[in-house]
């Protein structure tokens, strides 16, 4: 019988993207997928290292892993444990230090060596493997060809970053920017959309700082790839994230006029809204320009809506930093944010940095922010209700009969459907909202 894998992945899309390609490998080698961890030979954990709770959750996670492996070996069965991603670039040897029942530890820029571990362990019958380099190779010249598995696709484009904002570990464990040559990403595009694929979301961890080598070896730009991409026979809605306020050039902001399959919907992280506390942060923009950006955006296309990413109680913070964050809000009115409090990462400038802020305070500013980000939500969830969207069904809902799909803006719909409508395009008219979904019906 073929071997199961179970994959537990944490954090952003690109992680998301990364455990996809990983289980291709996989299936590749004979695995199938396993609903249930107690049933897989394969554990993977595939991790984030964004905030404090993520890395603390995946020790947790593996106690529960080797409990599991315990009762799997008293009924014969074999079981390997492997971890992926930040944390292990991050925690280095930790991992195994804390944890000595992990088979294998492997870099986020490391995973399409997968196989060849696995080959190791089995025939070589030793485990405790680490691999934290940054290789000269590209991952994704190692990886199996891309295939859907729905009718929305992500496509890494771009990984890495060299902004090294003071708060974040993401040039450390992901390294600096590197961009795929154009015609590659196209390739990979081409054939998500031979399997199935009506939406690309391109990903990078600073997207719009994109500069793939295009066949004659010149550097190309964001804009430049969308364009390419939007010349793709059967590719209905095209989307990037996460983008970098700094680097929203003119022609970005163009091409959210001119290409008619790129949704009106743009995630810009601004982290907070006053000027001390960016440059605190090393952001390479100011409020006022940020809200440049956004008015540019909005003029290039009226019906773009905005979602960001908040964090406050950053060290040095006051109320009145705090107050600068919160009419920045006001101004932009986001259809959607993800927010959190500050926590301190090992090895970023702002984990030492002084006069950091209480937690009961920051536990304050939170509530606050989220409850104004809330009502901002729910007030254009319910604008919605009796319009008519396009709206992409993915997934099966709670209920028989109910599917939920997303709409440009990216809120999930549930809806009575037909099976077949799954992976496809339907228009729906909004009946009822909430803060957090809506409701419709086929038209």
């Amino acid at each position: 019988m073929n071997k199961k894998y179970f994959i537990k992945t944490y954090g952003c899309q690109m992680n998301v993207y990364d455990s996809h390609r990983i289980a291709m490998s996989l299936e590749n080698l004979g695995y199938v997928k396993a609903n249930h961890q107690q049933d897989a030979d394969l554990v993977l954990f595939n991790t984030c290292h964004i905030r404090e709770k993520a890395a603390e959750k995946l020790f947790s996670d593996l106690g529960r892993a080797l409990i599991v492996k315990n009762e799997r070996t008293e009924n014969g069965l074999n079981t390997v444990i492997g971890v992926l991603g930040c944390v292990v670039q991050a925690e280095d040897d930790q991992i195994l230090k804390r944890a000595p029942y992990v088979d294998f530890a492997l870099g986020p820029l490391t995973y399409h060596r997968l196989p060849a571990i696995l080959k190791q362990l089995e025939t070589k019958h030793i485990s405790g493997i680490l691999d934290t380099q940054f290789p000269v190779e590209s991952k994704f010249d190692f990886l199996p060809e891309n295939k859907a598995e729905g009718g929305c696709s992500f496509l890494a484009i771009q990984e890495g970053c060299d902004n090294f904002c003071t708060y974040c570990v993401v040039p450390y464990t992901r390294g600096v920017e590197y961009s795929r040559p154009v015609e590659d990403v196209l390739k990979e595009a081409k054939k998500l959309i031979e399997t199935g694929t009506l939406e690309i979301n391109l990903l990078g961890q600073n997207v719009n700082s994109y500069h793939g080598k295009d066949q004659n070896g010149k550097e190309q730009n964001l804009a430049y790839l969308l364009n390419k991409m939007a010349e793709l026979d059967g590719l209905k809605r095209l989307r990037y994230t996460t983008s970098y306020p700094a680097d929203v050039d003119d022609d970005l902001i163009q091409c959210h006029k001119n290409i008619d399959i790129l949704m009106p919907y743009l995630h810009l992280p601004v982290q907070s809204g006053s000027n001390k506390i960016l440059k605190l942060m090393n952001r390479r923009h100011t409020a006022e320009t940020y809200l440049e950006v956004v008015s540019k955006l909005k003029e290039a296309n009226p019906k773009l809506e905005m979602s960001s990413d908040f964090i406050v109680g950053f060290p040095e913070e006051t109320d009145e930093d705090f107050e600068q964050t919160l009419k920045l809000v006001d101004k932009v009115s986001y259809i959607q944010a993800f927010s959190f409090k500050y926590s301190k990462r090992p090895g970023t400038p702002a984990a030492v940095m002084e006069n950091q802020v209480p937690e009961k305070i920051k536990k304050e500013r939170l509530n606050i922010l989220q409850n104004k980000l809330f009502a901002l939500q729910n007030a254009f969830n319910q604008k919605c209700v009796g319009q008519t969207f396009e709206v992409l069904f993915e997934q099966k809902g709670r209920h028989k009969g109910q599917f939920i799909g997303r709409t440009p803006y990216m809120q999930n719909v549930h809806a009575s459907a037909d099976e077949k409508m799954m992976g496809k395009i339907q228009k729906v008219k909004i009946l009822s909202a909430t803060a957090n979904s809506l409701e419709g019906k086929v038209v």
